[in-house]
């Protein structure tokens, strides 16, 4: 080859580069619009999970996130792909662990051998090796790391290059900031006491969920939901001990409903769940399996075993008949009342 075709190469190289790293510059655009287009903490975990392994073709990917705003250490999300996980095992990565700390003083994609080769910190190592990465990715946002993503099993069974490994952290700083994002929202539009939605996102949610029923003709339920003889509790042990029994039924509730179901505190002692898709039976079987599960448990409380029951009404969604938001609501309240006044701990549908 002679000195012209080698500069013709060169050229051809250069520009080949140089169009490369506009079409990740449009791809990576795209990927930040899609990232901030929603503020649901859980569809945004698939959107950045699903994008990696769309962008890289991968068959596993996970992501270590703290639990909440008040929470340092990190802990492997449910929204996991791939990943074979012991569910009697706790997957946390402590904050000022050796690892994270190495990973903060050079933030880049490590690959799980450069880990272990590189820190002394047993457990959260061992963390690792169970789940056994190829790729660990950190998720920095206002300069301190918010979170990692591991990624395994290439489909083309090849080491990730220098360009992808930036890739992907352009990826993860886009990530790390719609996630601080999403936090906050999710701090400002939930109670803090209960875990659940307040009211004013409640009443939003509703409207929202109403005119998704209506326009895609899908069926769509709520339950209003009381603690039964609440005030007898509070006079006899305290609000303290009432705030526990709030508490407890509300991580009741979460753990008896999808995550696209909204549940909320509606106020005081009640709550109300709103259920997508769901008609009058499945919102039915619901609204059993939840007070079941109350009506289960016995609560210690200053020495002595306390009982707590609550009373459930639900109502699905009817065109005409609900002309308003209100009426929805106010069908699901009304069968709540008749469970009160039928005898308490019992579901009523209208």
């Amino acid at each position: 080859m002679n000195r012209r075709e080698k500069e013709q190469a060169q050229v051809a190289l250069s520009v080949e580069q140089y169009e490369k790293k506009i079409y990740d510059l449009k791809q990576l655009i795209e990927i930040g619009k899609g990232l901030n287009s929603t503020l649901d903490y859980n569809t945004l975990i698939d959107s950045i999970l699903f994008t990696c392994m769309g962008h890289m073709q991968l068959t596993r990917a996970g992501i270590f996130l703290s639990r909440g705003i008040s929470f340092e250490d990190l802990t492997l999300h449910r929204n996991y792909k791939g990943f074979e996980v012991d569910h009697t095992r706790e997957y946390e990565l402590k904050k000022n662990s050796p690892l994270l700390c190495h990973i903060q003083k050079s933030v880049r994609c490590y690959t799980n051998v450069e880990l272990q080769d590189s820190v002394i910190d047993e457990k959260s190592l061992t963390v690792l090796s169970l789940l056994e990465p190829d790729l660990v990715v950190p998720l920095v946002s206002k300069g301190e790391i918010n979170g990692i993503i591991i990624l395994a099993d290439r489909i083309r069974e090849k080491e990730f290059s220098d360009s992808e490994k930036e890739f992907l952290l352009d990826i993860a700083s886009l990530a790390g900031i719609a996630i601080n994002n999403a936090l906050l929202y999710e701090m400002a539009t939930t109670d803090m006491m209960t875990r659940l939605k307040i009211h004013h996102y409640f009443q939003t949610a509703v409207a929202e969920e109403i005119e998704k029923s209506v326009k895609f003709e899908r069926p769509l339920s709520l339950i209003m939901m009381d603690i039964d003889d609440f005030k007898k509790f509070n006079d006899t042990y305290g609000h303290t001990a009432g705030d526990d029994i709030i508490k407890n039924v509300s991580r009741t509730i979460r753990e008896n409903i999808r995550p696209m179901d909204i549940a909320a505190r509606y106020g005081g002692e009640e709550f109300a769940v709103i259920l997508p898709k769901t008609d009058i039976n499945e919102a039915l079987i619901v609204s059993e399996r939840i007070r079941q599960s109350v009506d289960r448990q016995i609560l210690p409380m200053e020495g002595e075993k306390v009982h707590v029951t609550i009373s459930l009404g639900l109502t699905q969604y009817q065109v005409g008949l609900d002309e308003k938001k209100n009426d929805f609501i106010n069908r699901a309240d009304q069968a709540l009342y008749r469970s009160k006044r039928n005898g308490k701990n019992r579901v009523t549908f209208l």
